[in-house]
């Protein structure tokens, strides 16, 4: 078997045997201080279209730089390129909408087509590492406006697919194909993941 061959055999295995449907716990909190400081650094007021696409650029890139993501969320592919879902819904529903009012929506409410910071959520769950990261995505890509991020998402990252109208879900498998990463770097995000779960599970 060809080493092209053997690798789309071995992204395809390992998709099926240990990332296909295993979604990362989502951390409401670390999200909402994740997009509270992104919002700072755009002054206060951010289209919430430009919010996503900018932590879904960070999570990538924590995942390729230290094997897990920053939001925790689950992706999927839309119209628009891909999209951190949780957030997303968050986003349109707002506050109101949930039997228990939500951290995010204590923190970050919409208006029209913006996000805008009600209560600083602060920053305990971040590393400084994370905030760095968050930054340094910011100061390369927020100046563009959101429907550059969006065409930039279809062009750069492959994981994306067109669901035509609808939406598909992005498998971190996809994710770590798309960075190339190695086998090794694949295992540490399998451990990282299933610690993610673990932790999750011991706290319910």
């Amino acid at each position: 078997m060809t080493g092209r061959r053997f690798r789309i055999a071995w992204v395809q295995s390992l998709k099926y045997a240990i990332l296909l449907d295993v979604r990362l716990v989502f951390d409401e909190v670390k999200a909402t201080q994740a997009a509270a400081l992104m919002i700072g650094l755009a002054g206060g007021d951010l289209s919430y279209m430009s919010l996503i696409k900018l932590l879904y650029r960070s999570d990538r890139e924590a995942l390729r730089r230290w094997g897990f993501p920053i939001t925790t969320d689950h992706y999927v592919s839309m119209d628009y390129g891909p999209v951190t879902s949780t957030i997303y819904d968050r986003i349109k529903t707002g506050a109101n909408a949930w039997a228990h009012p939500s951290f995010w929506g204590t923190c970050i409410v919409k208006s029209k087509y913006n996000v805008t910071v009600i209560s600083d959520p602060g920053t305990s769950e971040l590393s400084k590492a994370e905030e760095n990261l968050l930054a340094e995505i910011f100061s390369t890509h927020g100046h563009k406006d959101q429907f550059e991020l969006a065409d930039e998402t279809h062009a750069d990252f492959p994981e994306w697919k067109n669901p035509g109208g609808s939406s598909s879900s992005i498998d971190l498998a996809e994710i770590i194909d798309a960075l190339g990463l190695s086998e090794d770097d694949t295992r540490n995000i399998e451990a990282q993941v299933s610690s993610n779960r673990a932790a999750a599970e011991l706290s319910l």
